[in-house]
């Protein structure tokens, strides 16, 4: 692992506003957790100035960029970057993610009897400051439920951009995982409890983005024959069993006596 303790991976499109704000309270925060931590951008051929944006942020150590040839979505992105990581434990979060930084610590104390700590802004704990419009939620937790439905995966909010990994089970996971777009948080999550990882999902601080770019009616029909596809995939990987670096059980020793959230195991 290089003595690297956490890994951040951020995948960015087009997120020339959002990233000189969020990199460097990332980097505060890091800081102020402690220990040796890397902070890794993969921009997925973002057509603004994303990238020229990140040059005057990267370090050439601690904060890298990785740059996708072309745009290869965002579950590509995440993937990428997580495989990169050295970190003994592996966060990847959204370009916005600075309203549930406030959540990190706790999931890393978490950390140390789970494999993977799924961010939720629907589990007991969650603090949601700017909600989306009615009819928007309706349509979402609707969206959800039928991802849940098809993966047989009860945790209630796959989509949440804010989870928490151990490095080898990482590794183990995303090595397997087979869809490329936004899709692959509900596959991951599936995926890491098939082979028999803890998953805990907790409630974090949340603030929602304005302007989503996602529209539910345009992509239910491929996003449905994704996840089935990917509910296939899940069982036959779940017949190989979990690689040895990530055997569930060795979860870190970073705290001691935190009671499990609703929906851990």
């Amino acid at each position: 692992m290089s003595g690297v303790e956490l890994s951040v991976v951020v995948p960015a499109y087009n997120e020339e506003l959002a990233l000189p704000l969020t990199v460097p309270m990332l980097a505060d925060r890091l800081d102020e957790l402690g220990g040796r931590w890397e902070l890794i951008v993969v921009d997925n051929a973002s057509e603004d100035r994303t990238c020229e944006r990140m040059a005057e942020l990267v370090d050439g150590s601690r904060i890298r960029l990785l740059v996708n040839d072309r745009n290869r979505g965002k579950g590509f992105s995440v993937r990428r970057g997580m495989l990169e990581a050295r970190g003994a434990l592996r966060l990847h979060c959204d370009a916005d993610c600075s309203g549930s930084l406030g959540s990190l610590a706790a999931m890393i104390e978490l950390a140390a009897g789970h494999d993977l700590v799924v961010g939720s802004r629907l589990a007991p704990g969650a603090a949601v400051d700017r909600r989306q419009p009615l009819r928007r939620r309706v349509a979402g937790r609707s969206f959800q439920q039928l991802c849940r439905l098809l993966l047989a995966e009860p945790t209630r909010d796959l989509y949440c951009g804010f989870k928490l990994w151990r490095g080898p089970v990482a590794q183990d996971v995303f090595s397997r995982v087979s869809l490329d777009g936004w899709t692959f948080d509900a596959e991951a999550i599936a995926l890491a409890r098939a082979l028999g990882y803890r998953v805990a999902e907790t409630g974090i601080g949340w603030t929602d983005r304005e302007g989503s770019r996602l529209s539910m009616a345009r992509v239910l029909v491929p996003v449905v024959r994704e996840l089935l596809a990917a509910r296939a995939h899940v069982r036959d990987e779940a017949a190989l069993g979990p690689a040895r670096g990530g055997a569930p059980g060795e979860g870190l020793a970073v705290g001691a006596g935190v009671p499990e959230p609703d929906g851990g195991r």
